[in-house]
Protein backbone atom coordinates (compact mmCIF):
# COMPACT_ATOMS: atom_id res chain seq x y z
CA UNK A 1 0.00 0.00 0.00
CA UNK A 2 1.26 3.47 -0.81
CA UNK A 3 2.37 5.67 2.05
CA UNK A 4 0.24 8.43 3.53
CA UNK A 5 2.60 11.03 2.10
CA UNK A 6 2.34 9.71 -1.43
CA UNK A 7 -1.42 9.59 -1.25
CA UNK A 8 -1.54 13.12 0.18
CA UNK A 9 0.43 14.30 -2.84
CA UNK A 10 -1.92 12.31 -5.07
CA UNK A 11 -4.93 13.94 -3.46
CA UNK A 12 -3.49 17.42 -3.93
CA UNK A 13 -2.66 16.69 -7.57
CA UNK A 14 -6.14 15.32 -8.22
CA UNK A 15 -7.63 18.42 -6.60
CA UNK A 16 -5.53 20.76 -8.74
CA UNK A 17 -6.48 18.95 -11.93
CA UNK A 18 -10.13 19.00 -10.94
CA UNK A 19 -10.14 22.72 -10.26
CA UNK A 20 -8.47 23.43 -13.60
CA UNK A 21 -11.32 21.73 -15.49
CA UNK A 22 -14.29 23.15 -13.57
CA UNK A 23 -16.83 25.18 -15.53
CA UNK A 24 -19.15 26.48 -12.85
CA UNK A 25 -22.55 28.12 -13.03
CA UNK A 26 -23.61 31.12 -11.04
CA UNK A 27 -25.52 30.33 -7.87
CA UNK A 28 -28.71 31.99 -9.12
CA UNK A 29 -28.65 29.96 -12.34
CA UNK A 30 -29.12 26.70 -10.44
CA UNK A 31 -30.26 27.46 -6.90
CA UNK A 32 -32.46 29.58 -4.69
CA UNK A 33 -32.81 29.99 -0.91
CA UNK A 34 -35.46 27.83 0.70
CA UNK A 35 -34.81 28.64 4.36
CA UNK A 36 -33.83 31.86 6.16
CA UNK A 37 -32.51 33.90 3.23
CA UNK A 38 -31.58 36.66 5.71
CA UNK A 39 -28.77 34.35 6.90
CA UNK A 40 -27.12 34.37 3.46
CA UNK A 41 -24.14 36.58 2.68
CA UNK A 42 -23.22 36.94 -0.97
CA UNK A 43 -21.16 39.66 -2.57
CA UNK A 44 -20.85 40.10 -6.32
CA UNK A 45 -20.27 36.55 -7.49
CA UNK A 46 -18.93 33.98 -5.01
CA UNK A 47 -18.39 32.61 -2.45
CA UNK A 48 -21.77 32.31 -0.83
CA UNK A 49 -21.73 32.25 2.98
CA UNK A 50 -24.37 30.50 5.07
CA UNK A 51 -24.68 31.60 8.70
CA UNK A 52 -25.95 29.72 11.73
CA UNK A 53 -26.80 31.64 14.90
CA UNK A 54 -29.05 31.15 17.89
CA UNK A 55 -32.04 32.30 15.85
CA UNK A 56 -31.75 30.07 12.80
CA UNK A 57 -29.72 28.10 10.34
CA UNK A 58 -30.32 28.42 6.59
CA UNK A 59 -30.29 26.51 3.35
CA UNK A 60 -30.67 26.58 -0.42
CA UNK A 61 -31.94 24.16 -3.03
CA UNK A 62 -31.85 23.62 -6.77
CA UNK A 63 -34.55 25.09 -8.96
CA UNK A 64 -34.91 21.78 -10.79
CA UNK A 65 -34.83 18.08 -9.94
CA UNK A 66 -32.66 15.48 -11.60
CA UNK A 67 -32.78 11.77 -12.31
CA UNK A 68 -29.15 10.53 -12.30
CA UNK A 69 -26.05 12.60 -12.97
CA UNK A 70 -23.50 14.41 -10.80
CA UNK A 71 -23.73 17.39 -8.46
CA UNK A 72 -20.62 19.15 -7.13
CA UNK A 73 -19.74 22.20 -5.11
CA UNK A 74 -16.72 23.55 -3.31
CA UNK A 75 -17.14 24.08 0.42
CA UNK A 76 -15.06 25.64 3.19
CA UNK A 77 -16.36 24.59 6.59
CA UNK A 78 -16.91 26.45 9.84
CA UNK A 79 -13.62 27.41 11.47
CA UNK A 80 -12.69 27.02 15.13
CA UNK A 81 -15.13 25.59 17.64
CA UNK A 82 -17.88 24.15 15.46
CA UNK A 83 -19.22 21.58 17.95
CA UNK A 84 -22.92 20.87 17.47
CA UNK A 85 -23.08 22.31 13.97
CA UNK A 86 -23.75 20.44 10.75
CA UNK A 87 -22.98 21.65 7.25
CA UNK A 88 -24.88 19.52 4.73
CA UNK A 89 -24.67 18.94 0.97
CA UNK A 90 -27.22 16.43 -0.27
CA UNK A 91 -29.71 15.31 -2.88
CA UNK A 92 -33.28 14.48 -1.96
CA UNK A 93 -36.70 13.78 -3.43
CA UNK A 94 -39.96 14.83 -1.79
CA UNK A 95 -42.42 13.08 0.50
CA UNK A 96 -42.24 10.60 3.38
CA UNK A 97 -41.00 7.79 1.11
CA UNK A 98 -38.23 9.93 -0.30
CA UNK A 99 -34.77 9.02 -1.53
CA UNK A 100 -31.79 10.96 -0.22
CA UNK A 101 -27.99 11.01 -0.63
CA UNK A 102 -26.18 12.88 2.17
CA UNK A 103 -22.87 14.53 2.85
CA UNK A 104 -23.03 15.82 6.45
CA UNK A 105 -20.00 17.54 7.96
CA UNK A 106 -20.09 17.18 11.74
CA UNK A 107 -18.42 19.97 13.64
CA UNK A 108 -16.14 19.55 16.63
CA UNK A 109 -14.23 21.50 19.25
CA UNK A 110 -11.17 23.46 18.17
CA UNK A 111 -8.24 21.25 17.30
CA UNK A 112 -10.34 18.14 16.79
CA UNK A 113 -11.00 16.83 13.28
CA UNK A 114 -14.22 17.15 11.37
CA UNK A 115 -16.06 13.92 10.65
CA UNK A 116 -17.92 13.43 7.38
CA UNK A 117 -21.08 11.35 7.61
CA UNK A 118 -22.61 9.94 4.44
CA UNK A 119 -26.01 8.29 4.37
CA UNK A 120 -28.41 6.87 1.79
CA UNK A 121 -32.19 6.81 2.10
CA UNK A 122 -34.30 4.61 -0.16
CA UNK A 123 -38.10 4.91 0.01
CA UNK A 124 -37.86 6.81 3.27
CA UNK A 125 -35.51 4.35 4.99
CA UNK A 126 -31.96 5.40 5.93
CA UNK A 127 -29.68 3.90 8.60
CA UNK A 128 -26.85 3.40 6.08
CA UNK A 129 -24.31 5.70 7.71
CA UNK A 130 -20.58 5.78 7.22
CA UNK A 131 -18.26 8.26 8.91
CA UNK A 132 -14.82 9.30 7.74
CA UNK A 133 -12.11 11.67 8.84
CA UNK A 134 -10.47 13.81 6.16
CA UNK A 135 -6.83 13.96 5.05
CA UNK A 136 -6.80 17.77 5.20
CA UNK A 137 -8.25 20.59 7.28
CA UNK A 138 -11.56 21.46 5.55
CA UNK A 139 -11.75 24.85 7.29
CA UNK A 140 -8.58 26.30 5.73
CA UNK A 141 -9.52 26.22 2.05
CA UNK A 142 -12.21 25.11 -0.36
CA UNK A 143 -12.45 21.47 -1.42
CA UNK A 144 -14.72 19.88 -4.02
CA UNK A 145 -17.41 17.46 -2.86
CA UNK A 146 -19.35 15.48 -5.45
CA UNK A 147 -22.24 13.04 -5.57
CA UNK A 148 -22.30 10.82 -8.66
CA UNK A 149 -25.51 8.84 -9.16
CA UNK A 150 -26.01 6.44 -12.05
CA UNK A 151 -27.83 3.17 -12.68
CA UNK A 152 -24.94 1.10 -11.28
CA UNK A 153 -23.82 2.88 -8.14
CA UNK A 154 -23.72 6.03 -6.01
CA UNK A 155 -20.30 7.56 -5.50
CA UNK A 156 -19.37 10.14 -2.84
CA UNK A 157 -16.16 11.89 -3.89
CA UNK A 158 -13.80 14.40 -2.28
CA UNK A 159 -11.55 16.31 -4.68
CA UNK A 160 -12.28 13.58 -7.22
CA UNK A 161 -11.24 10.79 -4.84
CA UNK A 162 -13.95 8.21 -4.03
CA UNK A 163 -14.78 8.19 -0.32
CA UNK A 164 -17.73 5.82 -0.53
CA UNK A 165 -19.42 3.72 -3.19
CA UNK A 166 -22.90 2.21 -2.80
CA UNK A 167 -23.62 -0.39 -5.47
CA UNK A 168 -26.95 -1.15 -7.09
CA UNK A 169 -27.46 -4.68 -5.81
CA UNK A 170 -31.22 -4.49 -6.12
CA UNK A 171 -32.90 -7.87 -6.01
CA UNK A 172 -36.14 -9.03 -7.56
CA UNK A 173 -37.59 -9.83 -4.14
CA UNK A 174 -37.37 -6.14 -3.25
CA UNK A 175 -35.35 -6.69 -0.07
CA UNK A 176 -32.51 -4.57 -1.41
CA UNK A 177 -33.64 -1.30 -2.93
CA UNK A 178 -31.82 1.29 -5.00
CA UNK A 179 -32.89 4.88 -5.73
CA UNK A 180 -33.81 4.95 -9.39
CA UNK A 181 -37.27 6.38 -9.97
CA UNK A 182 -37.59 9.56 -7.87
CA UNK A 183 -36.02 12.77 -9.21
CA UNK A 184 -33.98 14.54 -6.57
CA UNK A 185 -33.13 18.17 -5.95
CA UNK A 186 -29.69 19.34 -4.81
CA UNK A 187 -29.49 21.10 -1.44
CA UNK A 188 -27.08 22.60 1.08
CA UNK A 189 -27.62 23.93 4.59
CA UNK A 190 -26.01 24.86 7.88
CA UNK A 191 -27.94 23.93 11.03
CA UNK A 192 -27.74 23.09 14.71
CA UNK A 193 -27.73 19.40 15.62
CA UNK A 194 -26.10 19.41 19.03
CA UNK A 195 -28.42 16.65 20.21
CA UNK A 196 -26.35 14.14 18.18
CA UNK A 197 -23.73 15.64 15.87
CA UNK A 198 -20.66 15.94 18.10
CA UNK A 199 -19.61 12.99 20.24
CA UNK A 200 -23.15 11.67 20.28
CA UNK A 201 -24.55 14.96 21.57
CA UNK A 202 -22.24 15.23 24.57
CA UNK A 203 -20.70 18.45 23.21
CA UNK A 204 -23.20 21.24 22.67
CA UNK A 205 -23.11 24.29 20.44
CA UNK A 206 -21.37 27.24 22.08
CA UNK A 207 -23.45 30.17 20.88
CA UNK A 208 -20.82 32.61 22.13
CA UNK A 209 -18.91 31.67 18.97
CA UNK A 210 -21.82 32.42 16.63
CA UNK A 211 -22.34 33.13 13.84
CA UNK A 212 -20.99 29.87 12.45
CA UNK A 213 -20.20 30.32 8.77
CA UNK A 214 -19.66 27.82 5.96
CA UNK A 215 -18.77 29.06 2.47
CA UNK A 216 -19.80 27.63 -0.91
CA UNK A 217 -18.73 28.22 -4.50
CA UNK A 218 -18.18 26.50 -7.88
CA UNK A 219 -21.71 25.11 -8.21
CA UNK A 220 -22.14 22.38 -10.79
CA UNK A 221 -25.01 20.08 -11.69
CA UNK A 222 -24.62 17.84 -14.71
CA UNK A 223 -27.67 15.62 -14.65
CA UNK A 224 -30.83 14.60 -16.34
CA UNK A 225 -33.42 17.30 -15.72
CA UNK A 226 -36.60 15.49 -14.77
CA UNK A 227 -39.51 16.54 -16.91
CA UNK A 228 -42.97 15.21 -16.25
CA UNK A 229 -45.91 14.35 -18.40
CA UNK A 230 -49.38 15.53 -17.55
CA UNK A 231 -50.02 12.18 -15.89
CA UNK A 232 -47.07 12.74 -13.54
CA UNK A 233 -44.83 10.26 -15.34
CA UNK A 234 -41.09 10.81 -15.69
CA UNK A 235 -40.01 11.46 -19.24
CA UNK A 236 -36.89 9.71 -20.49
CA UNK A 237 -33.90 11.98 -20.73
CA UNK A 238 -31.12 10.03 -22.38
CA UNK A 239 -28.72 12.21 -24.28
CA UNK A 240 -29.70 12.59 -27.92
CA UNK A 241 -27.57 10.30 -30.05
CA UNK A 242 -26.06 8.36 -27.17
CA UNK A 243 -25.85 7.56 -23.50
CA UNK A 244 -25.29 10.19 -20.83
CA UNK A 245 -21.67 10.19 -19.69
CA UNK A 246 -22.53 8.99 -16.18
CA UNK A 247 -24.06 5.82 -17.64
CA UNK A 248 -21.34 5.17 -20.23
CA UNK A 249 -19.79 1.67 -20.03
CA UNK A 250 -16.66 2.96 -18.34
CA UNK A 251 -18.70 4.51 -15.52
CA UNK A 252 -20.32 1.28 -14.36
CA UNK A 253 -17.55 0.73 -11.80
CA UNK A 254 -14.37 2.26 -10.47
CA UNK A 255 -11.14 2.16 -12.43
CA UNK A 256 -8.23 0.23 -10.86
CA UNK A 257 -6.71 3.56 -9.78
CA UNK A 258 -9.96 4.66 -8.15
CA UNK A 259 -10.23 1.30 -6.39
CA UNK A 260 -6.78 1.86 -4.88
CA UNK A 261 -7.85 5.33 -3.77
CA UNK A 262 -11.02 3.96 -2.16
CA UNK A 263 -9.06 1.21 -0.43
CA UNK A 264 -6.68 3.80 0.97
CA UNK A 265 -9.52 6.01 2.21
CA UNK A 266 -11.17 3.05 3.92
CA UNK A 267 -7.92 1.89 5.52
CA UNK A 268 -6.82 5.31 6.79
CA UNK A 269 -9.97 7.37 7.28
CA UNK A 270 -13.04 5.17 7.78
CA UNK A 271 -14.24 5.73 11.35
CA UNK A 272 -17.63 3.99 11.29
CA UNK A 273 -19.46 1.68 8.87
CA UNK A 274 -23.02 0.55 9.57
CA UNK A 275 -22.21 -2.70 7.75
CA UNK A 276 -19.93 -3.66 10.64
CA UNK A 277 -22.20 -2.55 13.49
CA UNK A 278 -23.40 -5.79 15.06
CA UNK A 279 -24.87 -3.81 17.95
CA UNK A 280 -27.42 -2.24 15.61
CA UNK A 281 -27.96 -5.12 13.22
CA UNK A 282 -28.28 -8.73 14.30
CA UNK A 283 -27.50 -9.72 10.72
CA UNK A 284 -25.36 -7.82 8.27
CA UNK A 285 -27.62 -5.72 6.02
CA UNK A 286 -28.07 -7.49 2.71
CA UNK A 287 -26.80 -4.59 0.63
CA UNK A 288 -23.46 -4.82 2.49
CA UNK A 289 -22.73 -8.13 0.83
CA UNK A 290 -20.98 -7.93 -2.50
CA UNK A 291 -19.96 -4.29 -2.23
CA UNK A 292 -18.58 -2.54 -5.31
Amino acid sequence: MASLTSYTLLCCLSFALLLSSVHSANFSDLFQPYWASDHFVMADGEPLELKLDNDSGCGFGSKKKYLFGQASMQIKLVEGDSAGTVTAFYMSSDGPNHNELDFEFLGNVSGEPYLVQTNIYVNGSGNREQRHSLWFDPTVDFHTYSILWNHDHIRFQVDGIPMRVYANNEESDGLILYPKDQPMGVYASVWNADDWATQGGRLKTNWAHAPFVSSFRAFEIDGCEAGGGEDGSIEPCDKEGGTNWWDAPGMSRLTPHQRRQLKWVRAKHLVYDYCNDSGRFAEIPRECKGKL
